[in-house]
């Protein structure tokens, strides 16, 4: 295993002890809303400063881009990698008790992923992947499903709060494959749906509107998997445009061209 993918275990596992106590009691957790249907609590803070703390221990050179904290330069000010955080994917499910979040780190050089680690603090899984070293769930080879249909896949979603101007597109797209698929799952963590994918328990995942730290780790996981992930021109920009669909081999096409089919005009790739 590579030195970056252990460090940011370890990061991830620190981060995953103050939001199980935390989990605890959930009564009394402070929620503050940054916008419509996202929030934000102190354990999203904490979770993140406990990440960021052993990311710049082990590498102070690296730059950092986080959900809460933004973007921060390395020690040295211009190193060409930097982490990519989300401290709880799926805040809206935590704060509810509804077990499906995450913790995402992933490293990047320049704008390609090298390195992820998606880990479930519920169920005690840990997803990592290095480019060109395949993807491992709990240290066990994982692969994309060898579903080759659109109507026999379960494919996963999300709703697309920040691109609401886009909502019309977005529930064509649902109502198409909701005729078209064998299922339409919206857990509410993107990161841990795109680990579902390469693990084999989605055929694929589309959603408009991700931020970086939604996708970076989780789309490393698919290719290392076998899987494909693009924005919506088919191209490899979905970090930089926020819109991503990702499946097996044989499902991804289909449905990536369902979503073009239903894409508005001026919702960029």
């Amino acid at each position: 295993m590579h030195p970056a993918i252990n460090i940011a275990t370890k990061a991830a596992r620190r981060a995953s002890q103050i939001i199980n106590r935390a989990s605890l009691d959930l009564g009394l957790l402070q929620v503050q809303s940054k916008q419509p249907n996202d929030f934000v609590t102190e354990v999203d803070k904490a979770a993140e400063a406990a990440i960021i703390e052993v990311l710049k221990d082990a590498y102070p050179d690296y730059g950092i881009l986080a959900e809460e904290s933004g973007q921060t330069p390395g020690r040295s000010g211009n190193s060409e990698y930097r982490w990519i955080i989300d401290p709880l994917d799926g805040t809206t499910n935590f704060i509810h008790g509804f077990p499906q979040y995450a913790i995402s780190i992933a490293l990047a050089k320049g704008n390609q992923v090298e390195h992820a680690v998606v880990y479930d603090p519920n169920r005690n899984e840990l997803f990592t992947a290095s480019k060109g070293a395949g993807a491992f769930l709990n240290e066990r080879r994982i692969r994309v499903s060898r579903r080759i249909r659109l109507q026999e896949a379960l494919i996963g979603t999300g709703f697309p709060y920040r691109v609401f101007d886009h909502a019309a597109s977005y529930m064509a797209i649902f109502q198409e494959l909701t005729q078209k698929t064998a299922g339409l799952r919206r857990p509410g963590a993107a990161s841990l749906d795109l680990a579902y994918v390469a693990a084999g328990r989605l055929d694929g995942f589309w959603e408009f509107g991700l931020s970086p730290w939604d996708m970076a780790a989780g789309s490393l996981l698919i290719t290392e998997a076998g899987g494909l992930v693009s924005d919506l021109s088919g191209e490899a920009d979905y970090l930089t445009t926020g819109n991503l669909v990702a499946g097996t081999p044989k499902v991804f096409l289909p449905l990536l061209q369902i979503v073009q089919a239903h894409r508005t005009g001026n919702l960029q790739a």
